[in-house]
């Protein structure tokens, strides 16, 4: 992902830039937006207090070089100066505009200009002679640093707007994958059982089909969407019990329960696509499937604490001693973190003593 105002940066190479010759500066002009997404707003106070420090200790060492009438006047000059250079340095840290850098030297210039001819003209023209290469030196020298400084906070701006969008295209990406990821066995086998019972004219075929179509309907939008209204994910997991309860008989049984208090918050809360399916899938393979008499999955969303707790608990084999996170248990982790940061937290535990199986649980801040 490129910003927009990049592309005010690109020069013709074959071309050059001549515009650099009348009107010095970086091209690229940053949005308020950019800049506060960067995250690099503040200007460091050490470098007052350093530059504030040099010029004095500068005047102080040449004070008695300086001409007598003059010599505190001059002082408190420089350091006037200082301080209005470090001003304009703030102003050009906060929007690195080429404008605004020419600006700035242009009014520094007549600043100057009318400095030394008020020296003369007030009587001073031998010490406005002598302080010439002084006046000349400390301009050249405000100038360049204000020049440097343009530079390098477009550069900085540039590489840390550069490094969010790789990152974002990063985020996106796992989460393409991480949604793709859900699909293909899933069908592979519900299409498998649809063809056998569509050949042997089972009456099962009817509703698996359509409980089959109510799912696909539902799910294949998740692959352009970064987020997931709660209502439709539930929706998506009662289609995905629906279907794989037709496939296994009496062998699964399931329970969708949610409590009044957390129905406002399910209205507003979305989540990455398929956070609740990767849990409910991973009952249905690691915990019913392996079991020869099957078991019970309980699906609840309860509010509690301004968090909503999801879970998906099995009455299946439970955890196997030494089991550790799979892939779809990371990537979802990884995605609850790329939206909530680390309000949102995942966990796997076994079931209760009475009860066998596992539970799995999400927790995320309810909108």
């Amino acid at each position: 992902m490129t910003s927009p105002s990049a592309s005010a940066d690109a020069v013709p190479r074959d071309k050059g830039d001549w515009t650099q010759w009348l009107f010095p500066g970086p091209r690229r002009v940053f949005t308020e937006a950019e800049i506060e997404r960067s995250g690099l707003k503040t200007w460091s106070t050490v470098v007052d207090s350093y530059v504030m420090s040099n010029v004095l200790v500068l005047g102080l060492v040449f004070y008695t070089m300086l001409p007598r009438e003059l010599a505190h006047v001059i002082l408190i000059g420089g350091l006037g100066m200082a301080s209005l250079g470090l001003g304009v340095a703030r102003w050009l840290w906060r929007q690195p505009t080429r404008t605004r850098f020419n600006g700035a030297t242009f009014a520094l210039s007549v600043l100057m200009v009318l400095f030394t001819l008020g020296m003369v003209k007030a009587g001073f023209r031998a010490e406005a002679r002598d302080l010439l290469p002084f006046v000349a030196g400390g301009m050249t020298l405000t100038v360049s640093s204000w020049w440097f400084l343009t530079l390098y906070r477009t550069q900085q701006l540039s590489a840390r707007l550069a490094e969010l969008d790789a990152q974002e295209e990063r985020i996106a990406m796992a989460q393409r994958l991480a949604t793709a990821q859900i699909q293909p066995h899933f069908l592979f086998n519900t299409l498998a059982s649809l063809q056998h019972w569509v050949d042997t004219r089972d009456d099962r075929a009817g509703p698996m089909l359509r409980s089959l179509t109510r799912y696909l309907r539902a799910t294949l939008p998740m692959f352009e969407q970064d987020r997931l209204p709660l209502e439709q994910e539930l929706q998506i997991v009662r289609s995905y019990l629906d279907i794989m309860q037709a496939r296994l008989g009496q062998r699964l049984s399931w329970s969708l329960d949610t409590d009044e208090t957390a129905q406002a918050a399910i209205a507003r809360t979305s989540l990455p696509p398929g956070t609740l399916l990767t849990l409910a899938e991973n009952a249905i393979t690691h915990g019913i499937e392996p079991s020869l008499r099957g078991g019970h999955i309980a699906v609840r969303v309860k509010a509690a604490g301004g968090h909503l707790r999801l879970e998906v608990q099995d009455g299946g084999q439970g955890l196997p001693p030494g089991a550790c996170e799979g892939l779809g248990l990371a990537n979802t982790r990884e995605r609850l973190r790329a939206q909530f940061g680390g309000r949102a937290t995942l966990g796997l535990e076994s079931g209760p003593v009475d009860a066998p199986g596992c539970l799995a649980w999400v927790e995320v801040p309810a909108a």
